[in-house]
Parts: structure tokens; C-alpha cells; sequence
């Protein structure tokens, strides 16, 4: 699932990709027993994951038509914050508390 959305990420814009996989993805995620909150944090992780990674990068293409700062400038620039969120994704969904906490909380 994981690598699905990444990819798809890097293709589609969050809403189509979320409206293309999440009736078919959602309940196999529920009849595994995960939380539905963890899966929509996980999902929307990935999402932004994939706008800005190459090739398509559709966040990264706007920030650079901006700026004018060349494309290949703003995607090296974008490459510490994929590595910070790829490890905090890998934290969310190895500890699902991290997600979890607050929406328990508030319950």
C-alpha cells in the first residue's frame, strides 16, 4: 500500500489519487484492523511525499515557476525534507500511537 500511494504520488494530485484508491483500499485496511485516522494520516503523508519528489513533482513545479529558481535547484533543495518525511512515515506507521494520540485524547 505503501509504495502504491507513493507512486501514485508522483503521478496524480492527491484528490484523484484518494477518489481512485481509497473504495477499494479501505476496507481491506479496516478488515486488518488499523485505525481509519491512522490510515488517512498515512495516506495524506505519502500524498505530499509524492508532490515533490521527480518526475512529475506538481508542488515543485509550482514553487519554481514562483521563485523563478530553476526546476533542478528547487528539486535538490526538496531532497532533505523527502528523507525527513520517509523516515517520519516509516515512524507512523511502525508506532501508530504517533497518530493515534490526539484523536484519543479528544475522544
Amino acid at each position: 500500500m505503501l509504495e502504491i500511494y507513493f507512486i501514485l504520488g508522483m503521478f496524480l494530485d492527491i484528490i484523484s489519487t484518494m477518489i481512485l484508491t481509497v473504495p477499494i483500499i479501505y476496507p481491506a485496511i479496516i478488515a486488518m484492523g488499523h485505525d481509519p485516522i491512522w490510515f488517512g494520516v498515512v495516506i495524506v503523508m505519502l500524498m505530499e511525499v509524492g508532490l515533490i519528489t521527480p518526475p512529475v513533482g506538481l508542488n515543485v513545479f509550482a514553487l519554481s515557476a514562483v521563485t523563478n529558481v530553476p526546476l533542478s535547484t528547487v528539486f535538490r533543495g526538496c531532497l532533505p525534507f523527502v528523507v525527513t518525511m520517509l523516515i517520519g512515515i516509516g515512524a507512523v506507521v511502525a508506532f501508530p500511537e504517533i497518530a493515534l494520540f490526539l484523536p484519543k485524547i479528544l475522544k
